[in-house]
């Protein structure tokens, strides 16, 4: 390495440093490329994967069905209910004359069931299902498309909130010490040895199964991780020069806390990232196995692997929600390998 270029690396602040290594490790680096691009992707299923068309020109006149529901007689059919858009007679109501449409890469959404196919349900891969169908008749590429979005933004909130929760409390714990951290440990220790499944099973039996009831009872047990790392993070840092200085200049607790203590103590945060929100996922996908997760009719990767238990002979259901599962898993254990080496320190 030339003498220019060491310079330069010299100059660098530390998270510019942090992210040059983060580079460096190449399998980490284009996981979180591929990762980013198929979550793009997936927050755009209803564009790629619907039942409706993108747009519609008839009669002079633009219509958006994918994201306006328009009645059956607006295209001159009979009936004021919306327009089924898989209805042969109401393609060809669109089409006729100077009309025209465009249709989603994919002709199914998540919970269009294909009538027309030959096949029995659960149907194998063919020209008009890529991977087949479910034992209602429902595509498995759309259905896997819709059901790794909800996984990935579940993951994501619950991540979130865990993490905001396990800062905060950590935090309090590692900086006060004395007898609120005595205090809270025992709380915390009391609530670690709650039945979390138990409490999921009684919850998920007396309301009605929803995505927000997981984050709100997944929530309330996923920080307690976290929380630890933190709270040894800031009794590391209380006691050094830099604390002791501020509160002598007569910095608030909140402050020191804030500016000086957590940007110091994120390493931990920021490196098991990653591996949280695959644990979120595989959280997720256990749940709606068991049939304790999110409603039956929600697209989701439990969900597939259920189908696929109940209809061996269906391997098209089990094999794509695993790779689509593992490879899921994989990409963020390599974005949280690569994260760990760049901001260890000791990397050159």
């Amino acid at each position: 390495m030339s003498a220019q270029v060491q310079k330069q690396i010299v100059n660098l602040s530390p998270s510019q440093r942090a992210w040059m290594r983060f580079r460096s490790n190449r399998r980490g680096y284009y996981s979180l490329w591929l990762f980013s691009i198929l979550l793009v992707l997936s927050l755009f299923a209803e564009v790629l994967c619907n039942d409706k068309p993108l747009l519609i020109s008839y009669d002079g006149e633009w219509y958006s069905p994918v994201f306006h529901a328009y009645p059956e007689t607006t295209f001159g059919g009979d009936f004021e209910t919306e327009a089924d858009y898989s209805d042969p007679y109401v393609r060809e109501l669109i089409s006729s004359g100077d009309n025209w449409f465009i249709d989603p890469l994919i002709p199914y959404s998540y919970n269009t069931i294909n009538f027309v196919s030959e096949l029995p349900n659960p149907a194998p891969p063919s020209e008009n299902n890529m991977l087949g169908t479910d034992d209602r008749g429902r595509d498995v590429f759309a259905r896997l498309l819709y059901g790794f979005r909800i996984s990935v933004l579940f993951a994501l909130s619950l991540t979130a909130i865990g993490v905001l929760i396990g800062i905060v409390a950590g935090a309090v714990q590692g900086y006060f010490s004395g007898k609120t951290d005595l205090v809270m440990q025992r709380l915390i220790e009391v609530w670690s040895s709650m039945p979390e499944l138990y409490l999921l099973i009684i919850f998920s039996s007396i309301f009605q199964p929803s995505i927000w009831l997981l984050i709100i009872l997944l929530s309330m047990f996923g920080w307690m991780g976290l929380s630890d790392y933190v709270r040894a993070e800031f009794l590391r840092g209380r006691n050094l020069d830099y604390v002791r200085a501020a509160k002598a200049m007569g910095l608030s607790n909140f402050a020191i806390m804030r500016h000086h203590l957590l940007p110091n103590s994120m390493t931990p945060v920021i490196t098991f990232l990653p591996f949280r929100i695959s644990g979120s996922i595989l959280a997720l996908t256990s749940l709606d196995f068991l049939g304790l997760g999110v409603p039956p009719s929600t697209p989701s990767l439990g969900e597939l692997l259920s189908q696929g238990k109940e209809n061996i002979e269906a391997w098209w259901l089990s094999l794509s929600t695993f790779l689509v599962l593992v490879g899921t898993l994989m990409l963020l254990i390599f974005i949280g390998e690569a994260l760990r080496e760049a901001l260890d320190t000791r990397k050159n």
